[in-house]
């Protein structure tokens, strides 16, 4: 275990899914399957060369470098500044790609407003990006105690999407990356987590109706699901279900995120987030090497991946 390279398998899983996505963003699912996602492909949506990340992966990567610092808000959202205003963190310079919701909690910041307060708190900002860019937190809490990783987990989620939903998003996804660090089996990790997730929410007071929208995932087996029973919108709870079907019903990474991209619509996203549970499933060597490869700023994010790795991998027992 002390061996693998898990912000490797972190980063790389999140952003080849992502650049594999870009191409496709928007286009539905049944104009996709006349030529469907097989391989790392360029232009398309937004007419980016192959291997171009977006917003995904921009916002996971400012996250991890300031995690480097240990644990700051005020320094996650200033990165966060950084890359709408300033293109930190951007494939080639230029943001081309931002959530609504994001964009608004971003220009609060810029405002002053604090990090914990940014994110928009209705029910219909919902969308998936604060889930899309969480899964580094993953070293900095997995060895933490449960309320601490949900209280963490809130106020960054917080930065950019409050409402209560999209924390539990985050929150699930982040214990089932952290099941995966320990070692423990996909299927086995789903199925500890209907029991765990349900339990600690409720002695959060948090209310049924919040917790009801992740029944399919806390109450069914959404592997045995069809792909058309399977929405792959912005929604976060679409996400987190769409990127979770493509992750156990595939048995490698690359089947799991061109699945993913596949499915139409917010494809970036959904590879994206399968594609980071994947990478900690397979680890970074199971992604195509070429993939790898065509990456924009490849040697930059394999820099900062040495660095989080250099800085957490010690805490992994």
């Amino acid at each position: 275990m002390e061996n693998r390279n898990y912000a490797k398998d972190i980063l790389l899983g999140v952003a080849v899914g992502d650049a594999l996505g870009v191409p496709f963003e928007f286009k539905s699912r049944t104009t996709i399957a006349y030529h469907p996602a097989t391989d790392m492909v360029g232009y398309g949506t937004y007419g980016q060369p192959a291997g171009t990340w977006s917003d995904d992966s921009s916002l996971t990567f400012c996250l991890a470098e300031s995690l480097l610092n240990g644990l700051s808000y005020n320094d996650i959202a200033q990165s966060f500044i950084d890359w709408f205003y300033y293109n930190r963190w951007t494939p080639y310079g230029e943001v081309f790609d931002v959530g609504n919701t994001t964009q608004v909690a971003l220009e609060r910041l810029k405002r002053g407003i604090a990090p914990d307060l940014a994110g928009e708190n209705s029910e219909s900002s919902n969308g998936n990006g604060s889930l899309m860019r969480i899964l580094p937190l993953l070293l900095y809490t997995h060895n933490k105690p449960i309320d601490a990783r949900f209280e963490i987990t809130k106020k960054i989620s917080s930065i950019t999407h409050r409402h209560i939903r999209s924390i539990i998003a985050c929150f699930y996804y982040l214990e089932f990356a952290r099941h995966l660090l320990y070692g423990v089996e996909k299927f086995e990790a789903y199925r500890l987590l209907q029991t765990q997730i349900p339990e600690f929410l409720v002695t959060k007071e948090i209310p049924l109706s919040e917790i009801k929208p992740f029944e399919r995932l806390l109450e069914k087996n959404i592997w045995q699901l069809r792909e058309r029973e399977i929405n792959s919108s912005g929604y976060v709870i679409d996400s987190l279900e769409a990127a979770l079907w493509c992750l156990l019903t595939t048995d490698n990474y690359k089947k799991a995120v061109l699945k993913a991209v596949n499915l139409g619509e917010d494809t970036d996203t959904t590879a994206a987030i399968a594609g980071g549970l994947a990478g900690l499933i397979y680890g970074w060597e199971s992604i195509p090497a070429l993939w790898v490869s065509e990456l924009a700023k490849i040697d930059d994010i394999l820099t900062l991946a040495l660095h989080l790795s250099q800085k957490y991998q010690m805490s992994i027992k």
